[in-house]
């Protein structure tokens, strides 16, 4: 990923290449660094490291994972995490990418405080993470645990879950995790309006359902997760 995408303007505000650092191969708000050292350096007492496979993705990186999941690239998967057929109807497509897919502009990885974490020793060599509900219950689960605990306990360091069971329409994911006290102050700047006005201008599948639908899934997809 080059730093310039950056630059690129979405619903939240726009960011400067000063703002990241690399860390695992991924980027992440300077601001966070110090928090997530500390998140690591704990749960490594427990025998775990933690590794990140996600973090800071500018709207290009977004928009390419939606237009390829409509399009039959990436495959889209059920509620389950099982692979599902691709939808004919344009409203029915966009839903099925929206069950584990941001809206572009809108993802909470366009911030900078949010990652996908996995265990990297409970990682078998050569494995490749798909980062679904099977792997949280199997292989990563006492990492998820642990990491509960710390969470529940007030000693993640800010860290929290942010996808999980009963708050909006995005399906659970304990690998997501946020840095809240910064990403609360980046979620001021956000923009319906000027998601939709991207969104005009942009060569994004399911437009027309999306414009249609844009304040229902506001209400769904994207409010419910401004914690």
């Amino acid at each position: 990923m080059t730093m310039d995408l950056a630059k690129d303007c979405y619903g939240f505000r726009c960011s400067d290449s000063s703002d990241f650092v690399n860390m695992d191969g991924c980027f992440v708000s300077k601001e966070i660094l110090p928090f997530l050292n500390k998140l690591k350096d704990r749960l490594a007492l427990d025998g775990f490291a933690l590794r990140l496979e996600s973090g800071y993705r500018p709207f290009d990186r977004q928009l390419s994972i939606w237009n390829r999941k409509a399009s039959g690239e990436l495959k889209l998967l059920d509620a389950q995490g099982n692979p599902m057929e691709r939808p004919a109807d344009e409203e029915q497509l966009m839903y099925a990418i929206l069950t584990w897919s941001a809206l572009p502009g809108a993802s909470r990885h366009h911030l900078g405080s949010d990652l996908d974490v996995v265990d990297g020793n409970s990682c078998p060599e050569g494995y490749e993470v798909q980062l679904t509900p099977a792997e949280c219950d199997g292989m990563f689960a006492p990492f998820h645990k642990n990491l509960s605990a710390l969470m529940d306990a007030g000693e993640a360091f800010g860290f929290s879950r942010v996808f999980v069971p009963g708050r909006g329409k995005i399906q659970p994911e304990m690998w997501h995790i946020a840095h809240l006290p910064t990403s609360r102050k980046r979620l001021e700047t956000f923009s319906l309006s000027k998601l939709r006005t991207i969104y005009e201008k942009t060569d994004i599948a399911c437009k027309s359902a999306l414009l249609d639908n844009l304040e229902r899934l506001a209400d769904d997809y994207i409010y419910p997760y401004f914690i």
